[in-house]
C-alpha cells in the first residue's frame, strides 16, 4: 500500500474520532464549537483525483453527521469546502499551487493561515446556514460562524504545526 494512502487513512480515522469523541462535546457559550475534521480536507494530497477527493470528503462529513445526528449538514459543508479548495489554494499559495509544488510542511505560515482561515469560514458559514436554515436568524448564523471559525482556525493551525515536519 502506498504510504501516502496509509497516512491519509490514519489521518481520516484520527480526525473523525477526535471530532466525534472530543470536539462534539465542546460547546462554549452555546455557540462555539471546533470542527477539526476539516483538517483532513485541507491536507489531502493536491495531485490526487478530484472525484475521489470529493467522495472522501462527503464520506467524512457523512460520518460526522451520523455520529452527531445532524442530518447531512456536515457532509454538504465538507463537499463545498472540498469543491472550493482549488480556488483557496490558488488564492493562498499562488504559483506554488500552479506548479503543484505545495508541501504544507514547508510553506510560509502566513499562506497556511490564509488558506485555513478562508476554508474554515466557508465551511462554517455553509454548515450553520444549513443547520439553522432560517434567514431571520442571520445574526446567529454569523455569530456562530465567526466564533466557531476563530476556535477552529486556532486549533487547526496548532495541530498542523505540531504534527508537520520541517516547519519554518
Amino acid at each position: 500500500m502506498n504510504s501516502v494512502i496509509g497516512i491519509n487513512i490514519v489521518r481520516f480515522i484520527i480526525l473523525l474520532l477526535a471530532q466525534v469523541v472530543i470536539c462534539n462535546n465542546i460547546n462554549f457559550f452555546g455557540y462555539i464549537n471546533p470542527y477539526i475534521y476539516i483538517i483532513f480536507i485541507f491536507l489531502f494530497p493536491i495531485k490526487d483525483e478530484r472525484l475521489v477527493f470529493l467522495l472522501v470528503s462527503f464520506l467524512l462529513g457523512m460520518m460526522v453527521d451520523m455520529f452527531s445526528d445532524s442530518g447531512g449538514v456536515h457532509a454538504a459543508a465538507a463537499v463545498c469546502l472540498a469543491y472550493s479548495r482549488p480556488i483557496l489554494l490558488k488564492t493562498s499559495f499562488g504559483m506554488l499551487y500552479e506548479h503543484h509544488t505545495i508541501k504544507f510542511s514547508n510553506t510560509e505560515i502566513g499562506s497556511l493561515i490564509t488558506y485555513i482561515t478562508l476554508g474554515t469560514v466557508i465551511h462554517h458559514f455553509i454548515l450553520f446556514v444549513l443547520e439553522i436554515f432560517n434567514i431571520s436568524n442571520i445574526l446567529l448564523i454569523l455569530k456562530k460562524t465567526l466564533f466557531s471559525s476563530i476556535f477552529t482556525i486556532l486549533l487547526s493551525v496548532l495541530i498542523i504545526i505540531l504534527f508537520s515536519r520541517n516547519r519554518k
